[in-house]
This record gives structure tokens, sequence and C-alpha cells, in this order.
């Protein structure tokens, strides 16, 4: 579009704010400013989005879209300010107005649809997709209140609702007129038409409406713009008069209510099931409604869309696809199994068992009983395929339908035409670990794409002094090609250089610290090492292992209250799932370690730890910026990829990892010089599964340093966690350490003691760091996206078609 000047977008913007608010820009709320901002940047990208939407059906482009149970965009003015070449524009117009920018900008919330990677890899492929100039949509589900918004009560973890959209959503477009009916429940029975063909006939049950909000993705200075399309439940005008008392609403009502309700129950299971297909019959209806629309027909359906499933939520795409097909558009079984097989991709996010989602059939015939009927076939036909090529026993161990339980990986993998890994060592473990018998069925199906984060957002917006930097080092076009930022290894040995890179970082250390005493009132020592873990809270990526080291570091101070040591700085970020207790137990035991240490006056400002509040977007991009040592910890073999490993040491972190997901591809990138590596690898921690040799208690038994650091969970050296530290000591020596905690304990202290020593050198670790920037293009979505759209999807961006 094109340039849009001070003075333009000054007047633009006060006019908008009369006619939004009728104030006068000094008199006028924060709030209202925010507003008036996000109302005029949609009415500057509509002409894009509409020729966007309108050039692809023009030239017949084939699109994706992208289902997933989760999106974690974060904040959009900023991004979509930068996207369309205004932000600056925008920026120097507040100032002149004597408007705080950044005041503005914290008025929007967080939009609460995911909980971590998976949804947060989601969003930076929405933004990568549109910014490379893919015709590639998302679909998932406008959650009222998203996950819950983390406090620390007593260091205890709560969940408050995580009411973001009690003011409205200034991003966002209804569409009634796209709106689609879905139905649960009931009964169905398949009945002669009179023709030789069988047709569904429905008895009771319940219709509910999906109505869909639209959300422009903005693509990066390409006049591309993309659609993330978010269905919220309502009840049909029709069905009103059914629903008599304020239970049944609620029961509607909780379908786009809450991301990942409780499912330790049946009625959780089904508020599950039912959120899945919800999301999955209203975004098939929608897709085949827009296509019928254009073509009148489904012939050559597969080469005009593709439908991705991130992760097993979606994975009902492929029964939803069949149902359509064969009840609505009259296809036969055969080619509607040959469509839907060409049209569906699936990427699998886990090498967790009990991550991979399985269902009573029991519960699907209930909720979905047309969908169990097509799955049931799906699995007949599949038996009887296979069977006579491969032998039953290899069909029986894959088979979609086992013990009365729908395997909903299996239904992904045999339904889709690709199945991919997210980092090599992910792919390769599926294929030959966790997935390898349909590995030996559809060796051609796998492939690995390893995950990417988008520059735009984790450089470019969150890093702004580490930006300026690299515009004044190697010029800006590595804003436009993300492998431009290669060319800062150049000035590996320029002291002048790395010096800008330091005072860079020192920046974002005193934004970060001003922001921890604020929140948390704990004041930090801004020339310690700011050592981050931010991600899930689950044993396997072992906080629990991080806090074991902070204690031994706080034991042998407090034995030698001289002791010399590079001072550190802990930071944690994690949110633990309701109703995972253990996870919680972790969390309440290092916030009391934390308390602990900050009370104590030998530790001064030697040790801190700090565990900040609602880990979400936007305070990923006040830590990222400002951490100095990544924590990638996971036991070997447990991370798919990780993509907080790509934010940090894009942003000049040294990763102090495990070869685990996409720390193996980090270490390849930046070199063995550049990152710390400990722990056990795959080949060993299988080797352990394989012998039953691991004995934890032997190691708490003969290793001093960890029983007294075991023995302070128990003891009551650490206040206020008796029933929490039994818990993790147990845990650890009753139950025998599930993720070999204390196995790689030596190895991670040693690796901790050496990363401290590296630290004294400031020129060195400026080295490191600026290695790890220059290696960080390898890690972008841009060319994650490219792999899918090339290798699976087989979609072209703009750029390559006529215009």
């Amino acid at each position: 579009m094109k340039e849009i000047s001070t003075k333009q977008f000054t007047a633009d913007f006060k006019r908008r704010l009369l006619e939004k608010y009728a104030v006068e820009a000094k008199d006028a709320s924060d709030y209202e400013i925010y507003q008036t901002l996000g109302s005029l940047v949609q009415a500057y990208n509509a002409k894009n989005r509409k020729d966007s939407l309108q050039f692809y059906i023009d030239h017949e482009m084939k699109q994706v879209y992208y289902f997933s149970i989760e999106f974690l965009p974060g904040k959009l003015l900023r991004s979509n300010l930068l996207n369309l070449g205004m932000l600056n524009t925008a920026q120097d117009a507040m100032k002149e107005m004597g408007i705080d920018f950044a005041k503005v900008t914290a008025q929007e919330p967080d939009m609460a649809l995911g909980n971590g990677g998976l949804g947060r890899l989601a969003s930076c492929f929405m933004d990568c997709l549109a910014s490379c100039g893919f015709p590639g949509h998302g679909n998932g589900i406008r959650y009222k209140y998203g996950l819950f918004k983390q406090r620390f009560v007593d260091g205890y973890q709560v969940e408050l609702p995580d009411v973001w959209l009690n003011r409205g959503n200034v991003w966002e477009v209804r569409l009634d007129s796209k709106a689609v009916d879905v139905r649960l429940g009931g009964k169905c029975y398949m009945v002669d038409d009179g023709h030789g063909r069988l047709q569904p006939v429905y008895e009771g049950g319940q219709i509910l409406r999906a109505v869909p909000y639209d959300t422009t993705m903005v693509g990066f200075r390409n006049d591309v713009s993309n659609v993330m399309r978010l269905w919220s439940v309502e009840i049909p005008p029709t069905e009103e008069g059914k629903y008599v008392n304020g239970e049944q609403l609620r029961a509607v009502q909780d379908i786009t209510s809450v991301l990942y309700p409780d499912d330790s129950n049946w009625e959780g299971q089904e508020l599950r099931l039912k959120q899945e297909y919800f999301f999955v019959s209203a975004g098939i209806q929608s897709i085949l409604r827009t296509q019928k629309d254009k073509y009148k027909t489904v012939e050559d359906l597969n080469k005009r869309i593709a439908i991705h499933i991130n992760d097993t939520h979606p994975a009902m795409c492929v029964a939803e696809m069949m149902r359509i097909l064969l009840d609505e558009e009259g296809l036969s079984w055969d080619k509607a199994w040959n469509m839907t097989v060409k049209i569906m991709s699936y990427t699998n996010h886990t090498i967790m068992a009990e991550a991979l989602e399985k269902w009573p059939l029991r519960m699907i015939d209930n909720l979905l009983p047309r969908i169990a009927q097509i799955i049931q076939e799906i699995d007949r036909h599949f038996v009887a395929e296979y069977t006579p090529k491969v032998g039953p026993a290899l069909v029986h161990r894959t088979r979609i339908v086992q013990n009365e339980t729908v395997q909903m990986a299996n239904l992904a993998i045999i339904g889709s035409h690709s199945t991919n890994g997210v980092a090599h060592l992910h792919t390769e473990l599926l294929k030959k670990v966790v997935l390898k018998d349909f590995y030996q069925l559809f060796p051609e199906r796998f492939n690995n794409k390893t995950n990417g984060i988008t520059p735009r957002r984790w450089s470019q917006l969150a890093n702004e002094p580490l930006s300026r930097v690299l515009d004044e080092t190697i010029g800006e076009q590595w804003r436009y090609d993300i492998d431009d930022i290669k060319l800062l290894e150049a000035y590996y040995n320029d002291d002048r250089v790395l010096k800008k890179l330091q005072r860079a970082k020192a920046q974002n250390k005193q934004a970060l610290a001003r922001y921890i005493k604020e929140t948390t009132g704990t004041v930090v020592n801004e020339n310690s090492i700011f050592d981050v873990q931010i991600k899930r809270l689950h044993a396997y990526k072992r906080q629990l292992l991080n806090l074991l080291h902070i204690l031994k570091m706080y034991f042998e101070l407090k034995d030698d209250p001289q002791k010399k040591i590079t001072p550190r700085t802990f930071i944690f970020g994690a949110k633990a799932a309701p109703s995972y207790h253990y996870a919680k137990s972790v969390i309440k035991c290092i916030n009391e370690v934390g308390r602990m240490i900050d009370n104590d006056p030998d530790i001064g400002d030697k040790l801190k730890v700090v565990f900040l509040e609602n880990y979400n977007v936007s305070l990923a991009e006040r830590i990222v910026p400002a951490a100095e040592v990544g924590e990638q910890i996971s036991l070997a073999g447990k991370e798919a990829s990780g993509t907080s490993n790509m934010k940090l040491m894009m942003n000049g972190a040294v990763t102090l990892a495990t070869l685990d997901g996409a720390n193996v591809e980090i270490k390849e990138a930046v070199g063995d010089d550049n990152i710390c590596i400990f722990g056990l690898t795959v080949d060993e921690v299988y080797d352990y599964y394989q012998n039953h040799e691991y004995r934890a208690v032997a190691l708490y038994e003969s290793d001093p340093v960890i029983r007294r650091v075991l023995d302070a969970f128990v003891d009551g050296t650490i206040p206020n966690i008796e029933q929490e530290g039994r818990e993790i000591f147990d845990s650890l020596i009753k139950y025998n350490d599930e993720y070999f905690v204390l196995a790689d304990f030596e190895a991670y202290v040693a690796a901790q003691t050496k990363l401290g020593n590296l630290y004294k050198d400031q020129k060195r670790w400026t080295q490191m760091s600026l290695m790890n920037i220059a290696n960080s293009a390898r890690f972008s979505a841009d060319k994650t996206v490219t792999r899918y759209a090339d290798d699976i999807w087989h979609v072209k961006p703009v750029s390559e078609v006529e215009k």
C-alpha cells in the first residue's frame, strides 16, 4: 500500500477518534486511543484483505487451511503497524500529539487462545504465511476465557478467568452471513434413498450455530492479508425453545468458553470432544461452501484446497470431510476417501504417549453418531485393504478402533497423505519408536519440518535495541530477508560491534529488572547472568533440575558467604495445567526457594530466583531479549522441538541444553563452542528403558550433594512445602525419578559452572551471543512454512502467479 505520512496519519487518527468517541486526543483515555488506532489500522488494511482474497479466487490459487485448537498471536497493534510499514509513523504521530505510545499498547490484551508452543507455532505460521505471500488461513475456536490467568497466592498457582473479551476485540469481524449449523447427539441410521444409495436420517440431538469471527493476518510489507477464522457457539433462533433452564444454556456456551477444560472425568472429556468436533465441522463446512459457491462442484477439490491437522485435536477433519463428501455431495466411498487423503496432512507434536488423544467409541457414538459410523467404516476398510498386504499383526497395532477406543493419531495418519515431525530428532524417533508401525506401512508419508519462529515479532518487535544494532551494522535488508543476518558473523572480532551488542543486552536487562521490581518487589542484580527457563510446566521439561542446582548454589553460599561466584538471576515463566498436581507442586517449591533466598541477608544479590506470573506472549517479549542463558533441559527424547530455544538464541542467549528436540539443530547451526550441551543422550535414555538398571536411590545414597539438596525438601530447610516437598522427594526416590533428573544432575552442575566461568570473559561471551544471533535464520518460520508449502500443501505464493 502507498506510504502514509505522519501528517496524514495524524489527521486520519484525529478524525476517527472524533467519530468514535467525540473527543479530542488530549481528552481521550489510553484505551480510547488504542481502540481508535486499531480501527484505523483495520481501515488502512481493508483493501489489502479484500484484494488478497479476491486475487486467490480470480487466479484459482490453491489455498491451505490450518486447523489448530490453539492460536497464541499475542498483541496485534504493533505487529500490524510494523507489517504495514507504519510503526515508526504511528510512534512519531503519537509523540507529536503528546501521547505515550507504550501506555496505549499496554491497553491491548493478549488474545487468550492458546497455552504454549502449539498455539504460538500456529500464530507464527499465520504471520509467515501472509508475509511469504502464501494463501493460507487459520481455523480455530474463539475462546471466551482462554486457558486461565495465573496468579501466585502464598506461592501456589491460582487459576483465574482470563476475561480478555470483556471490552471486545478490535481486530475481529463477526460474519453472521458465514455462520453454519453443527449437529451433536441424537441417533443416526441409514436408509435407501430409492436410487440405490444410503442416506443418513437423524433423530433427536441438538443443532448449534457456529458463528465465525475473522481476524486479518497482515503480511510484512507485501500487501497480502489472510484470515484467522475463529468460531463461537450460539443457539439458532429455531432451537431457542429447547433450552428451558440455565444449566442447558451453559452446557452449550461452555463449548467455546475455555481452552482445555478439565478432562479428568467423563463430562470434561465430552466437552473436549464437543469442542474439537465443533470447530472442525464448522471450518470444513465453511471451506466447502466457499468452494461450491465458486466452482459449483467438489470435483478436483484436492487441487484447490489443503487442510492441515495441527496435532490430534482436529483429527476429526478426516471423518467430517468424508461425511460431507458422502452424505451431502453423493460421492462414492472410494472417491471420497482418495480425495480426503490427498487434502489432509498431519503434524505430530509429541513423543509422549499420553498426549496422543484417545476417545471412547461409546462417547463418540453418543455425541457424534454419524462420525462414529464413518470412523468405524474407515477402520474396516483399512483392515480389509492392508491385512493381505502386511499381515494381521501390524494391522492390529495400527487400527483406528482398538478395544472400543478411537486412536485419533491413527485416524490422522491413515486419513492423510503426509505426517511430519517438528525436528530432525523428533521425526527419527517417530519413525523408529513412537510411530514405527505406521512408518513401515507408509514410509513415503513421513517427513520432517523443523519448527520455526517469526523474526518480525521475536526480533524486530520484541528487541528494538538489538534490531537497531543490526540495522547499523549490516543494513536493513535482514528485516526483509532473514538470511542476511548471517552477515553479522563478519563482525565476530569487531570490538565496536561487540560493545554495541553488550549495550543492547544491558538495556533489555535493565527494562526487565524494572518490570521484576514493579511486579514482584524483588530487586535483581543487573550485572548478574539472566538465566531463563520459560515453557509449560511439565515434569519432562525438568524445571526441577534447574531448582536442584539453585539449591546447591544456595547451600554453597550459606557454607561460605564470602565465596566468589558469578552472580545469577534465575527467571522462570510457566503455567501448570489446573489438574496437574505435581507441576503445581514444583511451582510452589520454586516460589518458596525464591522467597527463602531473597530473605537471606547472607546471599545478597549473588543469587535470585524470580517466577513471573501469567507467562504469555507479551511477557515472553519482555524476558527473551534480556536473557543471557536459555535453559532447554528436557530429558533427551521427550521434547518434540521447542521454540523458546529459537526465540532465545535469535536474541543472543547462549543455549544450555540436552541433545533433545531442535537443540540438536541449534548446536549444528552455531557450533559446539557457542552452545553448552550436557546430559544423557537419547540412546542412553533408551538403554535405561531396556535394561532397567537405573536406580535413583543409589545416587541419593552415594552423593552427599544430591542427598543434601533432596533432604531440603523434607527436613524443613525450605519453609512451607511439607506436602509438596514430600511429593517431589518421593517422585525422585520412591518412584525412581521417571525423567532422570538425578542422572543428569552432575553434568548439569558442571555445565552451569562452565557457563559461569565463560561469562567472566565478556568479549568471549558476546562473541558466543553474536554467533547465536547470526545463525538464527535457519529457525525462521518463513523457511518452515515454505517447506510445508512446497513439500506437503503444494501451494504457491502470490509472487509466482501472474498478476
